[in-house]
């Protein structure tokens, strides 16, 4: 049996409960789960599944395992409640749809640059290209564009493209149509503002931090 990811029904969700499904020493599968496994650069959630503080989660295929401390006491079959650190999910889930459109707005406006890396945490979001020159000069127009979809407070829909492989996406209506199986807000106006770094990262690459402002 597959985990229910429910943090794709309501990624606003911070508690629930579920039924251990295995248990192989340190790692446990759930039937259901509120917590995040990283994917796509965006950083795993913090929580707790029983009481015990959650060390890693990792997907595997459609699965995800959870590892707990070595004392742990869980049991297949066993009713557990499962807590995320909501501060830090709903700072990833406003840093992961930033950077989600400023990807869409240099897509755009830049004849599509290659994108070879990104992260999304709770402190920022980066995304890196190749890149001739200086990469701040894209800065003026990026943060414009995006604080105007911003105050916009236009709606967010997340759903599956593919139900069977878990194949997911975002739209918003005269922006944009994107493959991505994060954790999303409901609505642009959630990011308020965003401040853009740049970071030379060296070969022709430059990389666009990005922060809550």
């Amino acid at each position: 049996m597959t985990v229910k990811k429910l943090f794709w029904e309501d990624p606003y969700l911070s508690y629930t409960t579920a039924i251990v499904t295995s248990v192989v020493g340190q790692t446990i599968t759930l039937d259901q789960t509120i917590i995040y496994a990283f994917s796509g650069g965006q950083q795993s959630d913090s929580g707790k599944i029983g009481g015990f503080e959650l060390i890693d989660a990792k997907k595997e295929g459609l699965e995800i395992l959870y590892t707990l401390p070595e004392n742990h006491n869980l049991y297949e079959g066993q009713e557990v409640i499962v807590e995320i650190d909501w501060e830090k999910r709903y700072k990833i889930m406003k840093l992961h749809f930033a950077a989600e459109i400023i990807l869409e707005l240099m897509y755009q406006n830049y004849d599509q640059p290659e994108k070879i890396g990104a992260n999304i945490t709770s402190d920022k979001a980066r995304i890196d290209f190749y890149w001739n020159g200086n990469i701040t000069d894209t800065f003026s127009l990026l943060e414009t564009k995006a604080h105007s979809l911003m105050d916009a407070n236009k709606p967010i829909k997340s759903d599956f493209s593919d139900k069977e492989k878990q194949r997911r996406y975002w739209e918003i209506e005269g922006f944009g149509k994107v493959a991505c199986g994060g954790t999303h807000i409901k609505s642009t106006g959630e990011i308020g503002r965003i401040r853009l770094k740049r970071n030379n990262i060296g070969g022709g690459k430059e990389r666009i931090e990005i922060y809550l402002a």
